[in-house]
């Protein structure tokens, strides 16, 4: 520990053990007592390295008067103190346990009714509890019926507080030949220096009383004590999850019973945590070899098996989502889940050899209220593409029927059909269960619509999906050509569009019709009043274009926005999106032109006259655009054109020229950017321009930062791998290449950037360059030299050389440089020498707060306020808060 700390640390604590009240910042403690827990955690000795806190705990302890958030401290530290054996020992010798910890001290002070002691009780027991000889003070203590009392208190964050503590009695003591069966490894089972090898009396004990707690508490006796069966379910789903054998045995035993009268209780609210209990008990039983429980088993079964059927289908679902490979359990989830679709749609989802399901009239009851049928169909159509990829031993109809159900579903939530004439052969049995009656909850729900979207986008990957794509195309169609599906609606169609058009590699299905109907949906969309759709539309454009196809000829590969849009479209449409006015637009604009046109950059295509037009659009955004997403995605896509070059084909003269000039104005422009986002994109661009002059040199180090990933939507990074072509010429050349491109500008004024990311990316770029360059110390390299402006980042660059110049010219006892008001050039090798980055990369890379982040910091603070109260001097309305890090 540092001495200054030591030395300032009794007078905090006889600041806080005479404070009547709270103090200025209150989360000063909760800071004293991350330090304490760093140096507990560090295999330090609180005690050893601060005796001052022993007298500071008996101190505040007597002191009833003391602010009950100082008490509650007092109480955690206390614990982290006794959480070494030595330091319980210590503690114990001196009776400390005894004064802080003693229940009727508290409440007989009348201070136990503020919670706030009651959370410091529990977490400083909880902080103790590390080793055996804590366990037998907090047995023999009977604190254990004050903590089962606290599962129900008042407080949510004290009832949780002492649920977590149950917890970790239970798990932390159980004996380490429990933990082996459930993965712990040899070594861990062979080991006794904890203690923890043989289950001790005390352990015993808490387990048995802990035990009979849970199992008369679980059933609520009325529906005010629901809370509290809910947080034992919570407790004993983690207590199943990872106790061993020993502790598994004893817990279910106990507790089963109970279960099961909650099973036929049949609480709505219950059934999930429920679940949650059954299920984690479900894959510890079968762990290790061991033969499955059978008090488990029935009680799955009983919950896939109740006469709610809400309940039921939310049972079904939770054992899917966890993925049991139980073929008998998975076979009757998967008909749960099915049977509201069976119902709705009339499609034979539960096969045409069976008799009608059990539950089938108490469903299309439930059905029959809009609230619940719009809920129950939901939860079913998210589980439908998990059910499409279970075994075919377990599914009653082929995968693909599932899909036409889903269809079936949308048809109807639209009004183009109802399930009576969606499938001829089960017309009869729709009417007969009162099918029509349901459909008309699902007509024009937006819930249902966007939910079933969802599900046939994910779809897309299931057996059979590939024979349904003209359907699955028809009646995504009239989803986008309906004018009352909402923004949402549209851009779910939009997205299972796309990712239905990977599953066909040469889009075979895409008759002219449906080109020419795709085409006339873009062109209105696109003109949509609502900003969301023509966003919508926008982003589809750009994603269409990524989504590679076959040609028929030989190995040709295109986009399917060329093939499904005819290329006419995609573009004219974009560069209009350009002038929107509305900014996600215009940056969705850009960012979907970057994804269209990558493909030609990738050839090496010369640009058309178009392409050149938006090149100079995209400058004009860059420069004039108000909001921040558009100049954003502008750099991107410049990044994205330079980096998709491919080696193998070398584009014209004329695009590589003029992608060098759009390099040099981007780097111009971006780097003065008012947002920091457009400079640290600037940044990234002058970093690939690095990458390209200086990848052939010795030690040149490539990708110096972060990788380059998109942080915000409209982000366009090229996934095409580009690689760079190996120079051959000499530093000085590609240095003076760099230069004229202005990336040394955009490097140097991003240096003394007021923005960290700024700073920091520059920084350590221009430490790469520095180490690449200047080692060499060659004349010809010497000479290379960037102009620098006459004020900004100019200013600030030639302060910065002529103090470090003045300092070289004091310590060899010459006169000092000046630096001078005016613009002019320095030597790149000199300022890269001269402008201390590895100390500017020191300080860049800590955080903002590193100064004050410190003990030290926070005990003179604590100090200072103090004093600033208590000093007569202190002007009215002066404030000292201490530092909040």
């Amino acid at each position: 520990m540092d001495r200054e700390c030591v030395s300032l640390l009794p007078g905090v604590c006889e600041v806080l053990a005479a404070s009547g009240r709270s103090l200025p910042d209150d989360t000063s403690l909760e800071k004293l007592l991350d330090w304490f827990s760093g140096l507990t955690e560090a295999g330090g000795s609180l005690l050893e390295a601060c005796p001052c806190l022993l007298e500071f705990t008996s101190t505040v302890v007597h002191n009833t008067a003391s602010d009950p958030g100082v008490l509650s401290f007092t109480l955690r530290l206390t614990g982290l103190m006794a959480a070494t054996e030595d330091g319980f020992k210590k503690l114990q010798e001196r009776s400390v346990l005894n004064q802080v910890f003693r229940l009727k001290h508290w409440q007989e002070a009348g201070l136990w009714e503020d919670p706030c002691l009651r959370i410091g009780w529990i977490q400083g027991l909880r902080s103790m509890l590390q080793h055996p000889k804590a366990l037998g003070f907090f047995v023999q203590s009977d604190f254990i019926d004050p903590l089962l009392q606290l599962q129900t208190d008042t407080s949510l964050f004290v009832a949780s507080a002492a649920n977590q503590m149950l917890a970790h009695i239970l798990l932390f003591f159980q004996p380490v030949s429990s933990l082996g069966c459930n993965g712990g490894d040899k070594k861990e089972e062979e080991e006794d220096d904890d203690g923890r090898t043989h289950t001790s009396a005390e352990y015993t004990a808490a387990v048995t009383a802990i035990s009979e707690y849970l199992k008369v508490s679980l059933v609520p006796k009325k529906y005010t004590k629901l809370r509290q069966s809910l947080q034992i379910l919570k407790l004993l789903a983690l207590l199943l999850a990872q106790a061993g054998p020993p502790l598994w045995d004893k817990l279910l035993h106990t507790v089963a019973d109970s279960l099961e009268e909650l099973v036929t209780a049949g609480c709505s609210q219950l059934t999930l945590p429920l679940m949650d209990v059954i299920l984690a008990a479900c894959s510890s039983s079968g762990a290790d070899g061991r033969v499955p429980d059978q008090r488990v088993g029935r009680l799955l079964s009983a919950m896939l098996n109740v006469n709610k059927p809400a309940d039921l289908i939310h049972a079904a679902a939770a054992f899917l989502r966890r993925g049991h490979h139980d073929i008998v359990h998975t076979t009757r989830a998967v008909r749960i889940l099915l049977l509201p679709l069976h119902i709705v749609t009339g499609q034979t989802l539960l096969g045409t050899n069976t008799t009608a399901d059990e539950h089938q009239s108490s469903v299309v009851e439930q059905l029959k209220c809009k609230t619940s049928c719009i809920s129950i169909i939901c939860v079913c159509l998210t589980n439908a593409p998990r059910i499409t990829l279970s075994p075919s031993s377990v599914l009653p109809c082929p995968p693909d029927l599932i899909i036409t159900a889903v269809l079936s579903l949308l048809r109807i939530c639209s009004g183009i059909s109802s399930s009576s004439s969606s499938s001829s052969s089960s017309s009869s049995s729709s009417s007969s269960t009162g099918c029509s009656e349901v459909c008309r909850n699902v007509i024009s729900s937006g819930k249902v619509q966007k939910c079933a979207l969802e599900a046939l986008t994910a779809l897309n990957s299931s057996p059979g999906a590939e024979e349904k794509i003209s359907e699955v195309f028809t009646v995504l169609m009239q989803y986008l050509d309906n004018p009352d599906s909402d923004p949402t609606v549209l851009h779910k169609s939009f997205q299972a569009v796309v990712k239905w058009t990977s599953v066909s590699t040469d889009l075979s299905f895409a008759t002219d019709q449906l080109r020419r109907d795709l085409v006339e949906i873009v062109k209105k969309r696109a003109c949509d009043m609502r900003w969301e759709v023509r966003d919508s539309t926008v982003e589809f454009l750009g994603h269409l274009a990524g989504v590679p196809v076959s040609v028929s000829t030989a190995e040709e590969v295109c986009d399917a926005s060329h093939v499904l849009l005819g290329g006419c479209c995609t573009t004219p449409l974009l560069k209009e999106a350009l002038q929107d006015t509305e900014s996600y637009v215009r940056a969705s604009a850009v960012s979907a032109l970057a994804k269209s046109l990558a493909h030609g950059w990738q050839q090496g295509t010369a640009l058309s006259e178009e392409e050149t037009e938006i090149v100079s659009r995209l400058l004009e955004i860059l420069s004039q655009d108000t909001e921040g997403f558009p100049r954003r995605a502008v750099v991107q896509y410049f990044i994205s054109w330079f980096s998709s070059r491919s080696s193998s084909a070398s584009p014209p003269a004329s695009s590589a020229s003029l992608l060098k000039q759009c390099v040099r104005s981007v780097l111009s422009q971006g780097s003065a950017d008012l947002d920091w986002e457009v400079k640290v994109h600037t940044l990234e661009l002058a970093e690939l321009v690095l990458d390209e002059a200086f990848s052939g040199h010795r030690g040149y180090r490539k990708g110096s930062d972060a990788p380059r990933a998109p942080q915000h939507p409209y982000g366009v990074v090229s996934e095409q791998t580009y690689t760079l072509h190996t120079r051959t010429e000499g530093a000085e050349s590609a240095l003076a290449g760099v230069v004229k491109l202005g990336v040394i500008s955009a490097l140097l004024s991003g240096l003394v950037d007021c923005d960290r990311p700024v700073g920091l990316k520059a920084c350590r770029l221009l430490v790469t360059l520095r180490d690449t360059v200047c080692p060499d110390a060659a004349a010809a390299v010497a000479t290379v030299s960037c102009e620098l402006p006459g004020s900004g980042w100019g200013q600030e660059i030639r302060k910065t050389l002529g103090m470090k110049r003045s300092d070289i010219a004091a310590e060899r006892g010459i006169g000092g440089a000046n630096e001078g008001g005016d613009g002019g050039s320095v030597s790149v090798c000199e300022a890269l020498r001269s402008l201390g980055l590895d100390e500017r990369l020191d300080v860049l890379a800590q955080s903002s707060d590193h100064i004050h982040n410190s003990p030290l910091s926070l005990l003179q603070d604590i100090l200072t306020t103090s004093a600033a109260r208590t000093h007569p001097d202190t002007q009215p309305g002066q404030e000292v808060i201490v530092d909040c890090y």
